[in-house]
């Protein structure tokens, strides 16, 4: 089976306040998975970076069933499905040393230019990733609702959260939408994250972060001079 797999026990770094693993922390294992997964079947640095090309994360979503706590050793699987014209989805799944599933996500992923800041046609730079089906895939993640918000607040890009795309990591938005909500939401256990991605974030740049609270769930939303993100959480 063509599937990536890894385990780590979280420390320190990898909890936040309750000691549970952190939203961002756990994006940052499935991307770290991805890039490490998508390296092995062909379409690493060479194909992409070498030529001027950046992965990017165009949807997310997660379902929680556990989240997994601090000194707690868990497993991280990993594998791509069928592709769908310039989109590459990809699934994972996080699991506890018994195998009892923890949490089960999907990302929908694209190839842009990094010049241009434009998504490009894969089969054009021959970039393919061969698809899995394992019996274990959850739902795609798909556009998220757009709300009006209750809140607001004024945020500003730091040089630390940027990365090599040069542009706001993906996994900074979870960072950003946890420091937004009450510390009294974050004493409940989370049971979903979906998050679209609709235009980067480059260094510098100012941002509206809006955001309310709708029954169970908490709607967030960023914008510049256009939308750049949409992001909805739920506890139970």
């Amino acid at each position: 089976m063509n599937m990536y797999k890894t385990s780590l026990k979280l420390k320190n770094k990898d909890v936040n306040y309750f000691r549970t693993l952190r939203t961002s922390r756990m994006m940052e294992l499935f991307q770290e998975a991805s890039i490490a997964h998508t390296e092995q079947l062909g379409a690493g640095r060479e194909k992409t970076l070498g030529r001027g090309l950046l992965w990017t994360v165009l949807q997310q979503r997660a379902v929680i069933h556990r989240m997994p706590v601090y000194d707690e050793e868990i497993v991280v699987l990993s594998w791509p499905g069928d592709m769908k014209h310039v989109l590459f989805p990809r699934y994972y799944r996080l699991e506890d040393t018994e195998g009892n599933l923890l949490v089960e996500a999907s990302a929908l992923w694209i190839l842009i230019d990094s010049s241009a800041r434009r998504m490009v046609f894969p089969e054009k730079y021959g970039v393919s990733v061969p698809g899995e089906t394992t019996g274990m895939e959850c739902d795609l993640p798909g556009i998220v609702r757009r709300e009006e918000t209750e809140e607001e607040t004024q945020f500003t890009v730091p040089f630390s959260w940027c990365d090599l795309n040069r542009h706001m990591n993906n996994t900074r938005y979870y960072d950003l939408a946890d420091d937004c909500l009450p510390l009294a939401v974050h004493e409940h256990a989370l049971s979903l994250l979906e998050c679209e991605y609709i235009s980067e974030i480059p260094y510098g740049t100012t941002v509206t972060v809006g955001w309310k609270q709708m029954g169970h769930a908490w709607y967030i939303a960023g914008s510049a001079e256009k939308p750049c993100f949409r992001m909805k959480i739920e506890y139970r």
